[in-house]
């Protein structure tokens, strides 16, 4: 089975945690022994998260004041590099040595013209006080938007449109490589207008949809949405909510999810399996052998009837 596992950011950074080296290759440990587990028989390519470690790199370049911090995209190929490497280190401890393993950095087209563009609602970085926040926003240009009563940078999510390195992602996994690709949905970039040159954008690719394209372009035969909750839940956070152990992308979608949390991994599901007639799977990171034994997470599938909910669900 040729399967596409999306890690969630808590892969790499539990709530709360110093975003230490050590912290980060302990959570990738962890992640590694689950994955390792449904790596045999199976073909698997790795996507994941990336937005903590762009936003200490911001943080870290905007404290050397001899050069301006570097833009998104090269941000992105830094950490896409970073968090590949552990992984591929932490998997490598767990399988057998003939394993081979390859970190692509993967540029992701997206269309100049997404109305994204006119609307930036991903914030990145640091906060900033009004004061702050406006005078950076001058400075360069930025858009800004309130964070609490503290500001923050925001910039546009575009969607994917198409994965460049797709054609060596294939033939690796044709030649029994586990690949670990389109980290924190890829390096945004886009033609110019002449359509000749490749640039990058000051942009944040939802990772979640990106796997999503990831996965319909590998023809995957499933999708994993490995995020810290075990399920889609309707009513989370209340005394009645419940788990989805299954549901018709169509029936899942008249839910709606927050958009800031479930939603895009709800949204990236339905497209999926609305899209390849396959399932895709929403679960917790602890729960990737059950996933794929078809006895955990929230099941989208097109052969669903309707919404089934687990029998009993964690509060």
């Amino acid at each position: 089975m040729r399967m596409v596992i999306a890690l969630g950011g808590n892969a790499l950074l539990r709530r709360g945690e110093p975003m230490t080296a050590e912290n980060q290759r302990e959570n990738v440990r962890l992640a590694a022994s689950q994955i390792a587990q449904v790596a045999p028989g199976n073909e698997l390519v790795i996507a994941h998260g990336n937005g903590p470690q762009v936003g200490l790199l911001a943080l870290q370049g905007a404290a050397y004041k001899e050069v301006e911090v570097y833009p998104l995209d090269v941000l992105g190929a830094q950490t896409e590099g970073m968090i590949g490497y552990l992984i591929e280190q932490e998997l490598g401890n767990l399988l057998p040595y003939e394993v081979p393993f390859a970190t692509i950095l993967t540029q992701v087209e997206v269309d100049a013209q997404d109305p994204a563009f006119a609307h930036p609602t991903k914030p990145i970085g640091p906060v900033y006080s009004k004061e702050e926040a406006e005078r950076l926003a001058k400075e360069r240009g930025w858009a800004i938007a309130p964070d609490g009563d503290k500001f923050r940078r925001v910039v546009a999510s575009p969607r994917p449109k198409h994965i460049f390195e797709i054609r060596p992602v294939k033939w690796l996994l044709e030649h029994g490589t586990i690949v670990i690709c389109a980290g924190g949905g890829g390096i945004p970039t886009c033609y110019d207008e002449s359509h000749k040159r490749l640039r990058g954008v000051e942009a944040v690719i939802d990772k979640d949809l990106c796997s999503t394209l990831l996965a319909q372009e590998l023809d995957a035969d499933m999708l994993i949405v490995a995020t810290d909750v075990d399920a889609a839940y309707v009513d989370w956070g209340k005394p009645g909510q419940k788990a989805i152990a299954k549901a018709h992308p169509d029936d899942l979608e008249k839910l709606g999810f927050a958009s800031g949390s479930m939603g895009p991994k709800v949204q990236a599901a339905i497209e999926f399996a609305r899209n390849t007639g396959k399932d895709a799977v929403i679960g917790s990171l602890s729960d990737i052998v059950a996933i794929t034994e078809n006895r955990a997470g929230t099941r989208v599938s097109v052969g669903a009837a309707g919404i089934q909910y687990r029998m009993s669900s964690s509060g």
